[in-house]
């Protein structure tokens, strides 16, 4: 388990950003650009029980590798979101229950009222450009600006943001390194994550 604390930021526009012509930020690159396709599948049980339950559990592939994770909501603030996060590499596109067992989805997996009716209820679909920055205090953060969509069966709604995650050192330094992106671009905090933008969809069809 770690403890994820990134700050998410809203691109408030269409338009597409050129990282590689961010002036100001080119002293903190500490390597080359890195792009990836990601394509998440959310699971729960049509009553939404792990959600409620503040859980949430994805299968994800990054080119040919398939990953597990679990997250918890954990707390968010003025765009920082701080989780409690359990990831683990798979073989294949198929859960490994041994490690599950290691989360909090320990007693739900057993419980034969919950862990059966675990469907795919909404997927997010997105490039995404990645760079590893260091501070001017050693601070390290990996940025990545991805944009796409997250949708159910029945609906969309773009993804289109910058995240700033906290890889060693102060949170303090990567606000301002938030603070720095959002004086130079059109740029908004945003407390919403990919995961709440599925579930927001999934249940505005349901009320529907």
């Amino acid at each position: 388990m770690i403890l994820e604390q990134e700050i998410k930021l809203q691109v408030v526009n269409d338009n597409v950003i050129d990282l590689v012509a961010i002036d100001w930020l080119k002293p903190f690159w500490q390597s080359e650009l890195v792009c990836q396709q990601l394509v998440s599948t959310y699971y729960d049980t049509p009553e939404l029980y792990l959600i409620n339950h503040g859980v949430g559990l994805r299968l994800r592939k990054v080119e040919d590798q398939w990953l597990q994770t679990v997250k918890c909501t954990g707390k968010v603030q003025d765009g920082l979101h701080q989780r409690e996060e359990w990831e683990h590499t798979l073989s294949s596109e198929k859960f490994d229950l041994t490690q599950l067992k290691q989360t909090p989805l320990v007693d739900m997996i057993d419980d034969v009222e919950i862990w059966p009716k675990l469907q795919p209820i909404f997927t997010t679909d997105f490039g995404r450009q990645i760079i590893q920055l260091e501070l001017d205090d050693k601070t390290q953060v990996e940025l990545a600006y991805d944009r796409g969509e997250v949708r159910t069966e029945t609906s969309a709604e773009s993804i289109h943001e910058i995240e700033l995650e906290l890889k060693r050192g102060s949170v303090a330094s990567l606000k301002q390194l938030a603070e720095q992106f959002c004086k130079h671009l059109e740029l908004s905090p945003s407390d919403t994550s990919k995961a709440k933008s599925g579930y927001m969809l999934v249940s505005s069809t349901k009320v529907q």
